[in-house]
């Protein structure tokens, strides 16, 4: 999916949503934010009784304090709709790519030839359907025949096409997509309107994202304070009153200061940003190509403290490489060589393939033609697990060790124990060993390398610093996950891994308090996927593997993992540094505003006026104008995310009340000296 900036387009369409966001409706369903709205609304019409003779204060002081509580509320409103117009400008590119087209309805799934045209969105789940080559994919659904090349670029982003094919984990087409080459038979698995295209639409545009238990939580915080606060200003008003008849001097503080003071102590700040910085979380990981299907489950990857990682793919290269060739005693190098290249010459397999140029860089040894030779080659299977090559009298094999073992003494041969020893080594040493057999004869070993991928090991370390403990999921040997392991740095591993050993491990950590991550893309995944807490399911991968997660990676990268919570933490992160940015501006403004508006009652009272601030007017105008211009300044923050970084949460948390808590006190000490000193030089007092 194309990454989205925040262009011309988007900052116009959010500035008419600001607007548009005004209605009550909308403004009720964030309370904090509210109490702000309602305030606007009171000043407003106190503004317009002051015509009247009911005078609070001063028509223009009222005008003024009523203008900056709209904007504030503007000002909340863009920060939401600024965040959510990246979403809807995907969101607008995606309905470009939902066509609605003709599908070929199969009468009968055994003759691909008799067909009925319909339009997609008359399919129902459990159809049958042929797709061309040029032809797009009406519906989300499995291959049931055929292999082709699809392009999945309008929803992956990736402009070169993928092999979509029956059985195995690449089965699953999505609708929308289009057949490059060849043709497939496809079973519809979605009804019209609940496509994988249509949820992707739906989630990047936040139509259908709900608060986390996370921001609930922190809302109802959120409001208590606010209460609090209300609680606080209500009384000021008697009091000031009662002080004034006291004292027999100055007056009971006004109406509208005591609105302005309120939306100034609550937690607005907080209150504005925090919708914006979960969609802008659920983007972030839009752009990272990643589909959520809940924010519950992004703030799931930031708690998370274990992750599941399949070796393949992930840890190494997924390509196993030849490395070395080991002979038997009586046996020379370049005979293996030349006899593990005869038998690798039609193997298509990058195993195959890095047998042939390990031979030809090692001695020079050529491909020869077979043609002439009358060569029949064997191709590798499940069941026998070998693979070679029959030519002019001649049998080579190669193969896993167990089967060229076999293969072997069924024929009458003998099976030396010297070959034992280096296949044992070889899987000591996290390898896979290949046997090479010529006419009955093992000539010794190819040794094939699982290649772990460069910065794996550095960024295992970081998670270890974050205290993510790092498990490798593998079906080989428990000697040879073992010699991995150790080269990759991860903390534990799972050998010869089964779908119910993956599925007893999850909950054996999820039995302990731990939360935890996977991945996944066959029907065999699915019941760990459903276990786990975060549950990152491939593109390329099953129908039930895409069902049972709770996120879906486009680009099918089972890396992608680690960016996930990665993300999620930034999520995290950002929250909690802009509530303690926000709980720390609220003490400051207390502290600064207070004493100002009891001058007249309390002249004493001149001495905690240590910032200087020229009159209870300059102070309220400039507390509220502070506070409108704060949620303006950390809309970017908010979109793009603290800086992340790999620290354990104690230290996270120390820096956070060190950078946010300090400057949330600082910040509003300056700005509101700076904005009364500027009010003062205007000839406001």
């Amino acid at each position: 999916m194309e990454k989205k900036s925040i262009n011309k387009g988007i900052l116009i369409d959010s500035l008419k949503q600001s607007f548009a966001k005004l209605a009550p409706a909308i403004q009720v369903k964030n309370p904090v934010m509210l109490v702000v709205y309602i305030g606007a609304i009171l000043t407003t019409a106190l503004y317009i009784l002051s015509f009247t003779g009911i005078k609070d204060a001063s028509s223009g002081y009222i005008l003024a304090i009523a203008l900056i509580l709209w904007f504030t509320v503007l000002f909340a409103n863009f920060a939401e709709a600024i965040a959510e117009g990246r979403g809807r400008a995907q969101a607008n590119t995606l309905r470009k790519t939902r066509k609605d087209v003709k599908a070929k309805k199969l009468i009968s799934k055994d003759n691909i030839d008799d067909y009925t045209e319909v339009l997609s969105a008359q399919l129902k789940k459990g159809d049958i359907v042929i797709v061309r080559a040029g032809e797009q994919i009406p519906m989300d659904g499995e291959v049931i025949e055929g292999a082709a090349s699809v392009d999945e670029s309008a929803i992956t982003g990736e402009s070169a096409p993928v092999i979509r094919e029956s059985g195995g984990d690449r089965s699953a087409v999505t609708g929308g997509t289009t057949v490059v080459s060849d043709w497939l038979v496809i079973e519809v698995t979605a009804e019209a309107g609940e496509s994988f295209l249509d949820k992707m639409i739906s989630m990047v545009e936040g139509a259908s994202r709900k608060k986390t238990p996370n921001e609930i939580a922190l809302q109802i915080l959120l409001i208590t304070l606010t209460i609090i606060f209300l609680i606080v200003t209500a009384t000021l008003l008697p009091f000031s009153s009662f002080a004034s008849r006291q004292a027999g001097t100055g007056s009971a503080i006004s109406i509208t200061n005591v609105i302005a003071l309120l939306v100034c102590l609550a937690p607005t700040t907080i209150g504005a940003l925090l919708s914006s910085i979960g969609i802008a979380g659920m983007s972030r990981l839009n752009q990272a190509n990643v589909l959520a299907m809940s924010g519950r489950a992004i703030e799931a990857a930031g708690d998370v403290d274990v992750l599941l990682l399949d070796k393949t793919g992930t840890i190494t290269l997924g390509n196993r490489q030849a490395s070395e060739f080991l002979p038997v005693r009586g046996i020379t190098e370049q005979e293996l060589a030349d006899a593990a290249q005869l038998s690798s010459l039609a193997d298509e397999t990058a195993e195959g393939r890095s047998i042939v140029i390990l031979a030809k860089e090692k001695f020079g040894i050529r491909g020869r033609e077979f043609s002439k030779m009358n060569a029949n080659f064997i191709a590798f299977t499940a069941k026998t697990r070998m693979s070679g090559v029959d030519y002019q009298g001649i049998q080579i094999r190669k193969g896993a060790a167990d089967a060229v073992k076999a293969f072997i003494l069924d024929n009458g041969g003998e099976y030396p124990e010297e070959c034992e020893q280096i296949v044992r080594k070889v899987a000591g040493e996290g390898g896979t060993p290949l046997v090479v057999e010529k006419n009955n004869q093992v000539l010794g070993v190819v040794y094939l390398k699982d290649i772990v991928k460069n910065g794996v090991k550095e960024r295992f370390e970081d998670l270890r610093k974050m205290g993510i403990k790092t498990i490798m999921i593998t079906g080989d040997n428990p000697m040879t996950a073992a010699a991995i392991a150790a080269e990759a740095g991860v903390d534990d591993f799972l050998a010869e891994a089964t779908p119910e050993a993956k599925l007893d491990l999850i909950r054996d950590y999820q039995s302990k308090g731990h939360l935890v991550a996977m991945t996944g893309d066959g029907t065999n995944d699915a019941p760990a996927l459903a276990q786990a807490d975060v549950a990152v399911a491939m593109n390329t991968g099953t129908q039930a593997a895409k069902e049972a997660g709770n996120m879906v990676d486009l680009d099918s990268s089972p890396t992608k993992l680690i960016d996930i919570v990665r993300i999620g933490k930034q999520l995290l992160m950002t929250r909690g540094a802009l509530t303690t940015f926000s709980v720390a501006n609220d003490v400051a403004k207390y502290f600064a505003i207070i004493p100002v508006l009891f001058f007249s009652i309390y002249p004493q009272l001149t001495a905690l006026n240590f910032m200087g601030l020229t009159s209870s007017t300059t102070a309220i105008l400039s507390a509220i104008i502070y506070n409108a211009l704060i949620i303006v300044a950390l809309i970017p923050l908010a979109l793009k995310g603290v800086k992340y970084r790999e620290l354990p949460a104690g230290k996270l948390l120390k820096r956070n009340l060190l950078i946010y808590g300090l400057g949330g006190i600082i910040a509003p000490f300056i700005a509101i000296k700076g904005i009364d000193m500027l009010l003062t030089a205007c000839g406001i007092r």
